[in-house]
């Protein structure tokens, strides 16, 4: 009765007027975000994060989280249309949705797709709801050792979760843990890295900053450079009958998207899981359990239906660990982590006792961007076919002088515009390599609080280093990130013991 309770208080403010406006534009926004290729969820919210300071920080949270649900929707219509995922996102949906296009069925796979989504998004917010203030009640037992050693964790989750080469993961944390400390000390107030004495790096490298440069600069000069062929847009209209038709195939689905709904929540709660390994796992199950797997990957309904409901899934599962523990779980929820702080909010288990209106508002508004986007995006499908026709040079142009302008506005400095064109560049030739950029962000926005948290704990041990596994809770929280580094390594030795065997 509590969380109804709670439940009803924050309808109160993401019904207000002011924020059902910024839903209905943050999620239309994201749609768009999401359906063009090159953009994506964490693009969209690093390009648009600078505009969020001409509102309250409870509607900049909520237009954020909107354009990211949005953003989800959006990724099928690219993938089903032109049979390139909006964003890694909706790979998984690419391997039905685009054949069933091709083979006339265009309408059908996307309103199949929605359909998904705002069922995926529908479980996934329940048990948000539901899982949200005891998450919170469970981490008021953290102190700073506590703190520190979960961080930790969620650094070597990526290292042993991430799906990329480990050793480049490694390096990107530890860059972004060096640009974190840049500007002066946390206690004694000394200048550390400021380099070659620019008065501008007194002030530390601002997450929004690198951000931009990276997701938003890096991304379009690496997308000019893959996308050279213009690919054909399958047509595609929303009638009455395919609505019907779909509406029933997608009852016929319900187990399939039941099961995809709840795996996709909880695997969105793994830091360096999120939606995208959620939706091929989905999609695998769905395949493994279906009665006609050899239909798979030919234009069946399940193989749409199974991502979407996964991957919207994990979206919200994904902002759970932030707004409870502080500790996004995914790239984009590490940016809205980031946003909070810019906007005097700290992530975490006091954000419920202190700022409960705001979080609860922010719980309810998912209701109503969910809603929303599924209306809004059976409404606009037209339109989107004709947005996807559009030359990525013109869309690459708009987004450049987002970007520029956006650096610039917090702050008013030509230094931050100058490091968003650097980090752009080096984003973009890192891509190149093949470093994941998730991590540099995730360690630019999490090494203060790692810093901070192991030096409060050193002086309350009076220097005692075993105190972060004497704990219990931090203890175990080190031992588990322990395990995670050690998985590449384990994964490795298994690969080559089996070659051994084999010749």
């Amino acid at each position: 009765m509590e969380i109804l309770s709670l439940l009803g208080q924050g309808f109160a403010t993401s019904l207000m007027p002011l924020n059902i406006g910024i839903v209905i534009v943050g999620v239309t926004l994201g749609l768009f975000v999401g359906a063009m290729p090159g953009l994506g969820s964490v693009n969209g919210v690093a390009i648009v994060l600078p505009l969020t300071f001409i509102v309250p920080p409870a509607s900049a949270i909520i237009f954020l989280a909107a354009l990211y649900y949005g953003a989800m929707y959006g990724g099928a219509i690219s993938s089903i249309l032109l049979g390139i995922p909006g964003s890694s996102t909706a790979v998984a949906t690419t391997f039905d949705g685009r054949p069933m296009a091709q083979q006339g069925k265009a309408g059908l796979a996307l309103i199949a797709a929605a359909g998904a989504s705002f069922v995926g998004g529908t479980i996934s917010i329940i048990l948000f709801t539901i899982f949200a203030a005891p998450l919170a009640d469970f981490a008021l037992k953290f102190g700073p050792a506590e703190n520190f050693a979960l961080v930790l964790l969620a650094f070597t989750t990526f290292v042993g979760l991430g799906g990329d080469d480990a050793l480049k993961t490694i390096a990107m944390i530890c860059l972004g843990l060096v640009l974190s400390t840049v500007g002066l000390d946390l206690i004694t107030g000394q200048p550390r890295l400021v380099f070659f004495d620019m008065p501008g790096f007194y002030a530390g490298i601002s997450f929004l900053v690198l951000a931009i440069g990276v997701y938003g600069i890096g991304e379009v000069l690496w997308t000019l450079e893959r996308s050279r062929i213009a690919p054909t847009v399958t047509p595609a209209k929303v009638t009455y009958a395919e609505l019907r038709s779909a509406i029933v195939t997608l009852a016929r689905t319900w187990k399939t998207m039941t099961i995809g709904s709840v795996m996709g929540f909880f695997v969105g709660m793994l830091p360096a899981a999120g939606a995208t390994p959620a939706s091929l796992m989905a999609y695998g199950i769905a395949k493994s359990t279906s009665k006609h797997p050899e239909t798979f990957g030919k234009g069946n309904v399940e193989g749409v239906v199974a991502p979407e409901t996964a991957n919207n899934a994990a979206s919200t599962g994904s902002l759970l660990p932030m707004l409870s523990l502080g500790i996004p779980g995914s790239p984009t929820t590490a940016l809205l982590l980031g946003g909070m702080v810019m906007w005097g909010l700290m992530p975490g288990p006091m954000l419920f006792a202190e700022q409960a209106d705001f979080v609860w508002g922010l719980i309810s508004s998912l209701y109503t961007a969910n809603l929303a986007a599924v209306l809004i995006n059976l409404a606009l499908i037209p339109l989107f076919v004709w947005a996807l026709k559009m030359p990525f040079s013109v869309l690459c142009t708009l987004v450049l002088v987002l970007c520029i302008v956006g650096g610039f506005a917090p702050d008013q400095r030509m230094h931050d515009v100058w490091l968003i064109l650097v980090f752009g560049i080096v984003g973009y030739l890192l891509r190149k390599a093949d470093y994941p950029m998730a991590p540099l962000v995730l360690a630019l926005v999490l090494g203060p609080v790692m810093e901070q948290s192991f030096r409060q704990a050193l002086i309350a041990a009076q220097g005692d280093v075993t105190t972060f596994i004497t704990r219990p809770l931090s203890g175990t929280f080190i031992a588990l990130a322990l395990v995670f580094f050690l998985l590449p390594l384990a994964a490795k030795l298994r690969k080559r013991r089996q070659a051994v065997h084999s010749g």
